[in-house]
């Protein structure tokens, strides 16, 4: 570690390289883009590079570097809501039992619905339940307080919920960035 706050890139590389997997993936979950994602990984790395010599517990570095990556996917979702273009399909009605079909198919749903959280309610859900990170650690990476995290989780969840189930009713639910 103190070889690499001393600038030593293979150092650094090394620090970052156990942690790449997890980063990339909770990008991808935050952002629903694996282009996205990779840039957000990048900056996360660019800018724990640049102020890795300023980190004053070193212990808490992969807390720190996640921390790193929430922010910068988060900054990456809000470039993207100002030039994404969408385009909206039918929604496809699938078989009715559970076979392997039907759960693909749950599962596309709640990535959809996923999509439609704002950023900051994903990047919470992705911390909590993906990561494993506990709620006031989370509430610390978003700079929010546990009170605020607490709320922001159970309405993700109640919105998650409710749209997931008016979804397989065929009603379609409104989950806009507004909404959770």
């Amino acid at each position: 570690m103190d070889r690499a706050a001393e600038g030593d890139r293979d150092a650094f590389g090394a620090l970052v390289r156990a942690s790449a997997t997890r980063l990339d993936a909770a990008a991808r979950l935050i952002l629903r883009d694996r282009e996205l994602a990779r840039d957000a990984v990048q900056e996360a790395l660019i800018r724990a590079w640049r102020d890795l010599p300023t980190l004053r517990d070193r212990d808490r570095f992969d807390a720190w570097l996640h921390r790193l990556l929430v922010n910068a996917a988060i900054d990456e979702a809000r470039r993207r809501r100002r030039r994404v273009t969408e385009v909206e399909l039918d929604d496809f009605t699938g078989p009715s039992a559970d076979d392997a079909t039907t759960l693909l198919g749950e599962r596309d749903l709640l990535d959809r619905i996923l999509a439609g959280l704002a950023p900051q309610h994903r990047a919470l859900i992705v911390q909590h339940y993906y990561l494993g990170v506990p709620l006031p650690e989370a509430a610390i990476t978003l700079g929010i307080s546990h009170g605020a995290a607490k709320q922001r989780l159970h309405r993700s969840i109640v919105a998650l919920r409710t749209a997931f189930e008016s979804q397989r009713e065929g009603t379609p639910a409104g989950l806009g960035e507004g909404n959770a």
